[in-house]
């Protein structure tokens, strides 16, 4: 039996495409979101000098902040509005799911349907703005600390540099968690999960740019560079397979009667998906073994026994 997207690429017309003016619609409102999410992660919190944290984020980039980095379009590098990106928003989701597993009110809201879920998703928003604060009250606290070569981060620390942090940053992440709800609306649907894409996406054609670069200047050979993107697309080929990959269980239907004619038994199936997780575990677990070497980063002269884990990470 195949699924709705292989009914959808068979069956599919480029002249009546052309006419569906409500997919065009979508799909252009979609495009525009994306813009101004882009257009976001260059704009700069206010009280900060670029160039001072530009020179810090370098020597920094190894770890967590990086991969956080990626996810972002670059956002965390610049420090933009946008640098804590949607990531609260997902947080605050995971934990509202596992919280309505556990707390039995949030269960009963769960299984009252269409209301319940709104209610669910206004807890998740408040939870969010929670999230926000807290973490962008440790960036400010963490900018007004960091010292580069070049001079300080903040330009005029205190409470005022503290509060306009916050504000900004909280801001930002809830106004992406609003533009992916109209995206999931308005547009093609999925709006948070394509902003973290379109974050990954953007930063894309500079990777390439300088694996070519240094096939230019002889770093790797032309077979190093031929076998990378190689695997880069058998990579994506697999993810791909094993994303739309279903566990099929048999169903099968008995006799009934129905008044005095027997209706004959059905068979159906039950798809189930191999990774009904998607992306969150990897993530989790990508955080979670660059948490130690960001620890000693941020506290250089820690224990002996950070350093050993960072050590015996990094060979890994």
């Amino acid at each position: 039996m195949a699924s709705a997207a292989e009914r959808l690429a068979a069956n599919i017309n480029l002249s009546a495409l052309g006419k569906a003016e409500e997919l065009k619609r979508r799909i252009w409102f979609t495009l525009a979101a994306l813009l101004v999410f882009r257009f976001g992660t260059f704009v700069p919190i206010p009280g900060i000098d670029p160039v001072a944290f530009a020179e810090t984020f370098k020597q920094n980039s190894a770890g967590i902040l990086g991969m956080f980095n990626v996810f972002a379009g670059g956002a965390i590098e610049r420090m933009a509005i946008f640098a804590l990106n949607i990531m609260p928003y997902i947080s605050a989701s995971i934990i509202m799911q596992l919280m309505t597993s556990v707390d039995k009110r949030l269960e009963a809201l769960k299984k009252e349907g269409e209301q319940g879920r709104k209610q669910i998703n206004q807890y998740t928003r408040y939870l969010t703005v929670i999230i926000a604060t807290a973490q962008a009250y440790g960036i400010a606290i963490s900018l007004e600390g960091s010292r580069s070569s070049v001079g300080p981060i903040v330009i005029d620390p205190g409470w005022f540099f503290r509060i306009s942090t916050v504000i900004t940053l909280v801001g930002g992440t809830m106004f992406l968690m609003w533009l992916g709800e109209q995206i999931t609306a308005r547009g093609v649907g999925n709006g948070s999960s394509l902003i973290i894409f379109a974050g990954i996406v953007a930063g894309m054609p500079q990777a390439v740019m300088q694996l070519f670069e240094m096939g230019r200047t002889q770093t790797l050979s032309p077979i190093i560079i031929i076998i990378l993107m190689a695997l880069m697309l058998a990579s994506v080929a697999v993810i791909v397979y094993f994303e739309r990959a279903q566990r099929r269980l048999p169903i099968q239907y008995p006799k009934r009667q129905v008044g005095n004619k027997m209706v004959q038994g059905d068979s159906s199936h039950l798809p189930l998906k191999l990774n009904s997780s998607g992306v969150i575990p990897p993530i989790f677990a990508s955080s979670l073994l660059l948490l130690p070497l960001t620890i000693a980063q941020m506290a250089p002269g820690g224990p002996d026994w950070l350093g050993s884990i960072v050590a015996s990470l990094g060979r890994g």
